[in-house]
């Protein structure tokens, strides 16, 4: 249960990188809003996965998980680069933290 707590918190995190996106700077008031609330919603669940998983592993396999989400949402929807090597890394950066859940 705590791994599914942990990819709320992931997916949470990337629904506040796209509202802060949207929010201009903090210019938008409801982007920013949305933000901000993704934002606790993130920190809070990370919070509950830690209580069974380890810190470092939790860190790393949530900030992870978002960076790569991030970057695939700049793709899809902001048509930032897809170049092969940035589509590597970001496969590599997702292999790592499966790589971390199946750890001992």
């Amino acid at each position: 249960m705590a791994w599914a707590i942990l990819l709320a918190a992931a997916l949470a995190d990337i629904a506040m990188v796209v509202a802060l996106k949207y929010a201009e700077g903090w210019t938008r008031f409801w982007p920013s809003v949305a933000g901000l609330l993704f934002a606790n919603g993130a920190i809070a669940l990370l919070t509950v996965s830690l209580r069974q998983l380890p810190v470092g592993t939790a860190f790393a396999v949530f900030t992870g998980l978002g960076a790569a989400g991030a970057a695939l949402i700049g793709m899809a929807a902001f048509g930032e680069s897809a170049s092969p090597v940035r589509l590597l890394l970001i496969a590599a950066i997702i292999a790592c933290a499966g790589g971390l859940k199946l750890s001992p």
